[in-house]
């Protein structure tokens, strides 16, 4: 009884420990988090405003641009996948590995060549260990991201995209979480490029406010050159904020759930240790008595 009250103990011991660190991540998840959301409100006036300003370019011109046209052949796809740098966060990279493994099947049924553009570690890590090649990656600062990061997969992006039959793709999609709230984070799939605008469009219900007439100087095309690796920067770096506010609450959950289980182990194993004390005290009891009636007789 000594030896398994001894073991009960050394795990009541071991789920404390783990409860400490479990809440301690809890607790700096549930700081982060507040920083993330500030961070993609903060830089929703500024995208809306470039996608404005596209969205003005491409509806009322005509002009045909590389960023903005289909082309007639789709042979080659990318994707780019945004995971986390970390793990404990339960299945915030699992699910959008899944999502990208789910588009890619999708592609490739359409006789697409998929090519990746890997961001986190966990990307990387999945890939490198299904030893699949991968055009670029980056790694590092996934859950607080930076626009210089963002500017360089644009760049990539963009570059190949723009480059002739040697290489190129002919469409981009990111896979990345959208924050919804504290305990829902969506995977989203959406297609870069060729751009997709979404506004600037006749609007749904009659309103009575008057829009402009649009004017571009030097040209439109000129215009669309300027504002378009703009907006994909700006599109990409809201990728990334989205997915770090995520991966914040996809954590805090986690280790919620981790301490919350913490607390169950410590109650059971309690009970557990509890019972075999009860036992071991019985049974010193038995033996005290036992010997007392055994002196009792020996003397009678």
């Amino acid at each position: 009884m000594g030896a398994q009250l001894r073991v009960y103990r050394s795990k009541i011991k071991s789920a404390q420990t783990t409860k400490k660190i479990t809440r301690a991540m809890e607790l700096i998840s549930a700081s982060r988090i507040q920083k993330a959301q500030q961070r993609v409100a903060a830089s929703a006036p500024y995208s809306k405003a470039i996608t404005r300003a596209v969205s003005a370019v491409a509806t009322y011109s005509n002009v045909e641009h590389p960023l903005t046209s289909e082309r007639e052949k789709l042979d080659t796809a990318a994707i780019v996948i945004f995971t986390s740098d970390r793990g404990l966060a339960g299945a915030f990279s699992s699910s959008i590995l899944k999502e990208a493994e789910s588009l890619a099947e999708l592609l490739r049924s359409e006789g697409k060549k998929v090519e990746y553009f890997l961001v986190g570690r966990k990307a990387v890590a999945y890939f490198g260990f299904r030893r699949r090649a991968a055009v670029k990656s980056w790694t590092g600062g996934t859950d607080q991201p930076e626009f210089g990061t963002a500017k360089e997969i644009a760049d990539a992006v963009v570059e190949a995209y723009n480059l002739d039959d040697d290489g190129g793709v002919d469409e981009i999609h990111l896979v990345y979480n959208r924050f919804v709230s504290m305990v829902t984070q969506v995977p989203e799939v959406t297609r870069l490029l060729p751009l997709e605008i979404v506004e600037g469009a006749a609007p749904e219900a009659p309103t009575n406010d008057v829009y402009p007439l649009y004017e571009f100087e030097p040209d439109a095309a000129t215009v669309l050159d300027a504002l378009l690796p703009i907006y994909v920067e700006s599109r990409i770096f809201n990728a990334m904020l989205q997915s770090a506010a995520a991966e914040h609450a996809a954590r805090q959950k986690a280790m919620k759930s981790a301490s919350d289980n913490a607390d169950n182990l410590i109650r059971d194993y309690t009970r557990l240790a509890n019972n075999a004390r009860q036992s071991e005290i019985t049974q010193q009891i038995s033996e005290i008595v036992g010997g007392a009636d055994a002196l009792a007789s020996a003397k009678n």
